[in-house]
């Protein structure tokens, strides 16, 4: 059996996050049934994996892209990111980036603002960890409003 992905949270019933998966773990995604892999990360983040969308799609997965800058994320990446769940949420759904930090912000916007979920059930534990450590870049990205983000 392969090893769950880096920092692999179920964040709901339909949609796991994590860090990279690396391609046996892809292969493991789609055995448990995922129907779609959104990647957050760059194309040359860490452990990055050139060739992704073709893998996923060999596998039979969609693939979905949203190369998110680490030191400059913004309102418009959250919603691109909140319109993509909003039209594939009956879908199983696979979200990561490098390490699942781009992740759990970007989900926690999500099952807060769309979802109605409260604080601590939308944060993911690296985002527990994480939160305290922000640097501003991001302390800014989480103060996004529903305005902003297109709701």
């Amino acid at each position: 059996m392969t090893d769950k992905p880096l920092n692999f949270y179920q964040s709901t019933e339909q949609i796991a996050t994590s860090g990279q998966p690396d391609r046996g773990e892809f292969h493991w995604i789609a055995d448990e049934g995922y129907e779609v892999v959104i990647n957050l990360a760059m194309h040359d983040s860490n452990n990055a994996i050139p060739e992704e969308g073709s893998l996923v799609a060999s596998l039979g997965m969609q693939y979905i892209n949203i190369p998110v800058p680490f030191d400059e994320p913004t309102a418009q990446h959250l919603q691109e990111f909140i319109g993509i769940l909003k039209v594939l949420e009956t879908r199983k759904i696979w979200v990561h980036c490098e390490v699942n930090a781009r992740v759990s912000a970007f989900m926690y916007h999500y099952l807060t603002k769309v979802k109605g979920l409260p604080v601590d059930a939308a944060s993911s534990p690296v985002m527990v960890k994480w939160r305290p450590k922000m640097d501003d870049v991001w302390q800014d990205f989480m103060e996004i409003t529903n305005n902003e983000a297109g709701l």
